[in-house]
């Protein structure tokens, strides 16, 4: 019998995180089937993902929408969980999950809790939170997890610029409905501390705003790139698709 859940994480020079992450996940959610979706990193993400027990390490084009879709395609299990790799999730996720399915709906997301304790990323947490519910849209930050059918059904996650996890949760939202967990998964602060929190909250929040009344993605983009240009590194070069698996 196949495993019912299947951890899908898309990683671009996620060494050091993953080297925590993927034990984390192998002691809470043993049964789980997880998936390493590389994009090409130029570090020892690959060899992590190895030593780590991951079920299956893929590389792909680069592109969290493409990472993502690559590992939905390989992956065996009846629910579909995308998770960050600088994400550490509450011990009893899978539990939360399945609870929300069996509700009726078909997917849904966690809320965030970033790894500061200043009293400003709890404003932040408390207000992104608050309009995930309100608006239905969530990123990828917030662990989005779906059934397999579901992810069929709505076509994956698009093959857009920006704002491709909002896209693949509102498609979600109609097709099936969502709902957000009470439990937190605590992300890492880094591209906010990179960029600057009350800059980096600002650009998010005005984006979101133009992405709602439907401004293209392209020139989302476009504006996302020109005021963050301090970016994560990402190292490496675009390769083909291939595909290994651990052997049990």
């Amino acid at each position: 019998m196949g495993a019912r859940f299947s951890v899908i994480i898309p990683t671009l020079n996620e060494a050091r995180t993953l080297t925590a992450l993927l034990p984390a996940l192998r002691r809470d959610f043993p049964n789980a089937e997880i998936i390493v979706a590389d994009g090409g990193s130029a570090d020892d993400t690959i060899a992590v993902a190895h030593a780590r027990d991951a079920d299956h390490v893929l590389i792909t084009p680069r592109g969290r929408a493409a990472q993502m879709n690559a590992g939905a395609s390989v992956a065996k299990g009846e629910v579909l969980w995308f998770l960050h790799a600088d994400s550490a999730p509450p011990c009893d996720a899978l539990a939360q999950v399945e609870k929300i399915l069996a509700s009726g709906f078909c997917g849904g997301c966690f809320r965030v809790w970033f790894d500061e304790s200043v009293w400003y990323f709890r404003i932040s947490d408390a207000f992104g939170n608050f309009l995930t519910g309100l608006t239905g849209i969530a990123y990828g930050d917030h662990g989005i997890f779906c059934t397999a059918e579901a992810f069929h059904r709505v076509g994956g996650y698009p093959s857009v610029p920006i704002f491709e996890d909002a896209d693949f949760y509102r498609a979600l939202r109609r097709w099936g409905g969502v709902r957000q967990a009470p439990a937190h998964i605590f992300t890492s602060a880094r591209r906010y501390l990179a960029c600057g929190p009350w800059r980096t909250t600002l650009i998010y929040i005005l984006l979101t705003v133009l992405y709602v009344i439907g401004c293209p993605h392209r020139l989302l983009a476009l504006w996302h790139g020109r005021l963050m240009p301090l970016q994560m590194p990402e190292e490496g070069k675009r390769a083909p698709c291939a595909v290994t698996s651990r052997e049990h």
